[in-house]
């Protein structure tokens, strides 16, 4: 179980599906000791106990609504008090249930949720984190945004939540960096995961609009999220990295043949 993240303590928020149980499994296969905050409590309790683990009781969920501040905060400070604190915040929750309305159809209701969900959370949750991280020699933040912050895909409220993640991502880096503390982001692509088969529909079905052939994995995500977050990027802070499968070199509307 030696690697990068040997002795340290990981919180990732959004936990329990998807990129972010990709990430705590990633997280604890190099070493980590994991808490996995989700709304979703009993998915989050079945993959923090799916997790490897050096120790019995390595890893733990906590229920976490990040669209309420106390509970934001309640989360934070059970997962560092079992995990002894804090030293990387993995920020992964988010999505967009929008499709479909056209831009002047979207009423304010709509775009706040969007704002909330995309972007208060991973705020609510950076800020009460940020405490234990200040105690940590090896603090660091990372988010997850989209590739539709850096080009025009489509749905304007989840879009514009996204860049909004971004800048905070730039506006936080600075401001800490005199402390040592990194904040970085990665921008996924089309990336297969239960949200595709809730809407009926297939992620291979964009495969085509993707230069290396393929939609991304949990995994590939998880791949940028770790690296980001160990020293192997310890003098990198303040980027997001598009990890797209190389579909922001030509842009949604052009196949690859």
């Amino acid at each position: 179980m030696a690697g990068r993240f040997e002795g340290r303590r990981v919180l990732v928020v959004g936990g329990a599906h998807g990129i972010g149980a990709a990430c705590a499994t990633r997280f604890a296969r190099e070493g980590a000791r994991v808490a996995i905050a989700d709304l979703e409590d009993d998915a989050a309790r079945a993959t923090a106990e799916s997790l490897p683990a050096v120790q019995a009781g390595a890893h733990l969920a906590v229920r976490m609504d990040m669209l309420e501040a106390q509970s934001v905060e309640s989360a934070v400070a059970e997962a560092a008090e079992a995990l002894g604190g804090l030293d990387v915040l993995a920020n992964v929750a988010g999505g967009d249930d929008t499709e479909g309305p056209a831009f002047e159809d979207l009423d304010d209701a709509t775009w706040l949720r969007m704002l909330d969900w995309n972007l208060m959370g991973a705020v609510r949750v950076t800020r009460a984190v940020l405490p234990h991280l200040r105690r940590s020699e090896h603090a660091a933040v990372v988010s997850v945004s989209s590739v539709n912050a850096l080009m025009a895909f489509g749905g304007e409220p989840y879009s514009a939540a996204k860049a909004g993640l971004i800048s905070l991502t730039q506006n936080l880096a600075a401001d800490l960096a005199p402390e040592q503390i990194r904040v970085n982001a990665v921008a996924p692509g089309t990336v297969r995961t239960r949200v595709w088969g809730k809407a009926g529909k297939d992620a291979d079905s964009l495969r085509h609009i993707y230069p290396l052939g393929r939609v991304g994995e949990p995994e590939d995500i998880a791949s940028a999220v770790a690296f980001l977050a160990s020293d192997d990027a310890a003098w990198i802070t303040g980027h997001t990295l598009p990890v797209d499968g190389g579909v922001l070199l030509r842009g949604p509307g052009t196949p690859t043949g």
